[in-house]
């Protein structure tokens, strides 16, 4: 099988990385551009010693030019950035969004949320919003697919569907995540400086984090009674990784054998979502540098509640790794390829 020609757009912060780190071991793709600003004319390996060794293109300024001859684009870029990228693409080139700028399908909420004007709007409502665990199905037909944010992927995987199967209330969803620090990107060290980042536990973006309406937006899908769930994010003195503590009321003759059950019957056969034993204590040391989420369900001291602890690697299954995995899923490609 011949290869795809691939474009990296923002290849130099961590999610960049960690996607060149997966791509230079897939079999079916060849890296043609790296492209940054403030990079430009360095290798990679600047950024990351690991691959000094590859041979990889130097990183260029991004222009249309380098589109001719290119298959996918991904790109990981500030919020806005891929919405220009996406209007200078034609219908050949797929283009696999890591950053937000495909995710909220109405253009209100992206202004809300983000606080900027959504610069293709026509086209946001042609690209998908894919978790490939829960609807890979619809892929095929977008040639705009905009990845998950990190939070929402720990997240939704165990919700949905105890949702779809009506097993909780959905009056009173609480979720406590703690990420590492990379997940604030390469700027995190001069915003946190002053906060001894290394040493110390930080809440942010309490009660209007702006994942919030990622979460609202795809578990509607699941749902046609109104919700209501509280979402606190914690950087914590860690480089990578997600846990996430989701405290849930459990509906009548609902028990924790049930939910298991629904959560493995759901992930059967899936290659990266683990459901553990009961009350299995979890660590985001189990799924570091692995595009797996592991999720465990925990009695709780009341009866008709009950904890799931989920675990991802942020930049891995929370980015690059499910970006890689769309990637597979769209093009027919086995899905554990370079993903291994």
């Amino acid at each position: 099988m011949p290869k795809l020609n691939a474009l990296v757009a923002g290849s130099t912060g961590y999610i960049g990385v960690q996607l060149i780190k997966l791509l230079i071991n897939h079999k079916y793709i060849n890296i043609k551009y790296l492209c940054g600003n403030s990079s430009v004319g360095k290798n990679i390996s600047y950024y990351d010693k690991s691959l000094s060794k590859k041979k990889l293109p130097k990183i260029v300024k991004f222009n249309p030019k380098l589109l001719n001859g290119i298959d996918v684009v991904f790109t990981a870029l500030p919020n806005g950035e891929a919405q220009d990228i996406a209007k200078k693409l034609n219908d050949n080139i797929t283009l696999i969004d890591l950053a937000a700028d495909f995710r909220l399908k109405k253009v209100n909420d992206y202004l809300k949320w983000y606080k900027q004007k959504h610069r293709a709007p026509k086209l946001q409502k042609k690209s998908i919003y894919c978790l490939p665990e829960i609807n890979r199905d619809e892929l095929k037909n977008h040639n705009i697919i905009s990845c998950p944010g990190c939070y929402p992927t720990s997240i939704l995987l165990p919700l949905v569907p105890l949702i779809k199967k009506k097993l909780v209330k959905l009056d009173n969803i609480i979720i406590d995540s703690k990420s590492g620090y990379s997940g604030a990107g390469r700027g995190v060290h001069k915003k946190y400086k002053d906060k001894n980042l290394y040493e110390s536990l930080s809440a942010y973006g309490v009660g209007f984090h702006r994942h919030n309406s990622e979460i609202h937006q795809f578990l509607s899908k699941f749902t046609n009674k109104n919700f209501q769930f509280s979402f606190t994010p914690h950087l914590s003195p860690m480089f990578r990784g997600i846990l996430s503590t989701i405290y849930l009321d459990l509906e009548k003759n609902v028990n924790q054998s049930k939910i298991i059950k629904t959560l493995e019957i759901s992930y059967k056969g899936e290659n990266f979502v683990k459901i553990l034993d009961s009350d299995k204590l979890l660590s985001t040391n189990d799924v570091i540098n692995t595009n797996n989420c592991f999720i465990t369900v925990c009695k709780s001291k009341y009866k008709n509640k009950i904890i799931i602890i989920s675990a991802i690697d942020n930049l891995i299954k929370g980015g690059a790794g499910q970006a890689v995995q769309n990637l597979n899923n769209k093009f027919n490609f086995p899905e554990r390829t370079a993903l291994k």
